[in-house]
């Protein structure tokens, strides 16, 4: 077993896909990166979709992380925004499966919880946790990247606490689990 793990957090959008890895020494996290992937200039989906997808496995084969942590879209009124995002992270979960690197998923209100101990804190008292946790010097002035690292922080915190229904090792995994997914 290796003396640290890196997990990957996304916060998977069609606009900005926001992302920070973290490294667990000692159970001691370490920033290891914080930035996301500007799409707003692309007017074709599907073409965000494939940049996501290889963004995705740029990050992985950089950073070859143990874990990867989601953050499940949220329910809104808009069917075609929730179906936009429910593809981004698919395509997010895909890159990660395909390199046989488990993804586990979490609703915001849990990562918000996770991070503030408020289940409804604003993006920005996230970021403002975050900067002090992990001694980051100037927050992005997009808070997308800082959800995708908030992501991966509530995952170390979660660690050992999983529920194994939302936790996938291969689509396999993902299909047992999610049956009502398949048409």
């Amino acid at each position: 077993m290796r003396p640290s793990r890196i997990i990957l957090g996304i916060d998977p959008g069609t606009t900005i896909m926001g992302f920070g890895l973290i490294e667990i020494t000692n159970k001691k996290m370490n920033l290891l990166q914080l930035n996301e992937l500007k799409l707003t200039k692309i007017s074709d989906h599907y073409l965000r979709l494939k940049l996501i997808f290889e963004r995705t496995i740029d990050l992985i084969d950089m950073y070859s992380p143990d874990e990867i942590a989601i953050e499940a879209p949220f329910f809104g009124k808009n069917v075609q925004s929730m179906l936009k995002l429910g593809r981004a992270q698919g395509v997010a979960m895909s890159a990660g499966l395909s390199r046989q690197i488990p993804v586990t998923e979490y609703s915001p209100k849990k990562i918000k919880m996770a991070i503030t101990g408020n289940g409804n804190a604003s993006k920005e008292q996230v970021a403002k946790m975050l900067q002090n946790l992990l001694s980051i010097k100037d927050l992005p002035k997009n808070l997308d990247s800082t959800d995708g690292l908030a992501a991966a922080v509530c995952h170390f915190y979660n660690s050992g606490n999983i529920k194994s229904n939302n936790k996938y090792s291969s689509w396999s995994s993902y299909i047992k689990n999610n049956p009502e997914k398949i048409d």
